[in-house]
Parts: structure tokens; sequence; C-alpha cells
């Protein structure tokens, strides 16, 4: 079924901010995952040491992963990344965050504990963006809670 919606603003951006990691990041995570590994060894606990491997590897691949470039909508309805909407219905308020000029919307959600969504979007495009979700939302101060500011300094 093809949606009958009024389009107000379009922009692509990616996903996440990507982080530039130099050789002394890999030589930290190194040190930091061999510690972990000899005190798992050290204590016996095998199941722990398989925990730090796979977890180790899981972000390895996370973080060589490059960020996809989004396509959003700003509509009536909610904000649309491809096949999905996000309803501003389910959304108590919105919230403008700069951080080192990469600016993004952040969206509080109406469910105690469902997280909040990031979504970034170009400088030049701003304006407007924060006028169409000021007109369905209220804007409140945001700023990164500590699980993203621990995203932020460990360049994840």
């Amino acid at each position: 079924m093809e949606k009958n919606s009024e389009t107000f603003v379009e922009w692509d951006a990616k996903e996440f901010i990507e982080y530039k990691r130099g050789t002394s990041w890999y030589i930290v995570l190194a040190l930091v995952v061999l510690l972990l590994g000899a005190f798992a060894v050290w204590q016996q606990q095998w199941s722990f040491l398989v925990l730090i491997v796979v977890a180790t590897i899981a972000l390895v691949i996370y973080i060589m992963r490059p960020p996809r470039t989004l396509h959003y909508k700003l509509t009536a309805e909610g904000i649309e990344e491809g096949k999905y909407t996000l309803k501003y219905e389910d959304y108590r308020s919105f919230g403008v965050l700069n951080e080192n000029n990469h600016y993004s919307i952040v969206l509080i959600p109406k469910k105690r504990f469902s997280p909040r969504i990031m979504i970034y979007f170009p400088e030049d495009s701003g304006e407007k963006i924060v006028d169409v979700f000021g007109e369905r939302l209220p804007m409140e101060p945001v700023k990164l809670d500590l699980v993203d500011q621990l995203i932020r300094l460990l360049r994840i």
C-alpha cells in the first residue's frame, strides 16, 4: 500500500559518527584484552575467557564497519527511514545535540525503558528539521547520557 503523506524535509546522513582510531587505540585494546584474559586464566574462569574473546571479536567487527548513509523524510506522521517510520506520537519530546559539528535530533520516548533515538542531519537543513519537529513535539535541552559519554570517550 502506498503512503499518501506530505514530505516536509528530506536529507541523507550517516547512521553514526565515525571516529578515527590510531595505532595506540588498538594497542590499548590489546593490552586490556590480554590483562582480562590473564586474569581469567589465573582464576580458571574459562567461560569468562570465552566471553572476553567473543566480545573482543564482536567489538572489532563493529568498529571496522563503516557507517551507512541513510535517507530520511519528515512527514505528517513521523520520520521515515527506508521502510521504517518513527511516529511522533511515540515520543514525548525532542532535543538538538551538537557534537563536534555533528548535529542530531534526539527523540525522547514516552515509554520509560525505551532508548533515546539519535538522528543525524546536515547543518544546512537543521532549521527546517527543527521547525517541523517543534510543531509536533515539545523541545527540551538534551545532553549525552553516561553510556553515550563512555562510547564517545572509548571512540566506539
